[in-house]
């Protein structure tokens, strides 16, 4: 945390888009490049993250701030196709494909809730995925990793910087493209995500705040990636997107 140093935020457009100003200085990167995102509506919600900061800057809660500065200054220097492979990656063990076959009633909880996003990706996007309750998790066919890979070529690299950030939160590329489609709301994408320990805390009992505060962490930064999708992508994109079959 540091003290804020600033009174008011405001935004401007500048050569590379829209700048965010802590009083009459521009932000900076971590690698002190000029801090300049693609879209008003990002700059907007950016500088409302700096201008909601009290006393102190909590670095930890800009997740916006982090995932622009993410960005910008590329710190693992991965191009477009090496974020779209990583992301597809998380197919091979995506969440949703693992099940078990004890407890039964967890078995039964799975089938319940992870079924019909699994049978909505497959209709969604005209592929196979399945799942599997062997250790080494269902055998994914190369043409729905080809297809997941065209699909989402079709996102800047920015939006995939966000889709790879939620796909880490849900540990699921099903949960996460079923979310930034808007399929399913954020809560219910972080509730299926936290099937199993959800689960658990009904039968066992809750750990008193620790598991409310790991369930709102991960509800705002799942929420937070989601936006940042939305926002780096144009309008038009993301509305066409939405009315595919």
């Amino acid at each position: 945390e540091r003290k804020r140093f600033y009174q008011n935020v405001s935004i401007s457009q500048g050569e590379g888009g829209f700048e965010i100003n802590l009083d009459h200085r521009k932000l900076k990167t971590p690698q002190a490049k000029l801090f300049t995102v693609p879209s008003e509506a990002l700059a907007i919600a950016v500088a409302t993250e700096w201008d909601s900061q009290k006393d102190t800057i909590k670095f930890y809660t800009m997740h916006l701030t982090t995932l622009c500065n993410t960005a910008l200054d590329n710190p693992t220097q991965r191009n477009k196709t090496q974020l779209i492979r990583a992301a597809v990656k998380f197919l091979e063990t995506d969440t949703v494909c693992y099940r078990v076959e004890e407890p039964p009633a967890l078995a039964e909880l799975q089938k319940n809730e992870w079924d019909p996003v699994v049978a909505w990706a497959e209709k969604r996007y005209n592929v196979t995925i399945g799942s599997s309750t062997s250790i080494l998790g269902p055998n994914i066919p190369a043409s729905t990793k080809e297809t997941f890979i065209s699909h989402l070529a079709s996102y800047n690299t920015w939006a995939l910087q966000g889709i790879e950030f939620v796909i880490t939160q849900l540990k699921s590329l099903i949960l996460s493209m079923s979310l930034i489609d808007r399929h399913i709301t954020v809560e219910k994408a972080v509730l299926l995500s936290r099937l199993e320990e959800e689960y658990q805390i009904r039968r066992w009992g809750n750990v008193e705040w620790a598991h409310d505060y790991d369930l709102c962490e991960l509800r705002a930064r799942t929420a937070a990636g989601t936006l940042f999708v939305h926002l780096c992508s144009e309008s038009s994109t993301v509305k066409h997107k939405l009315l595919q079959d």
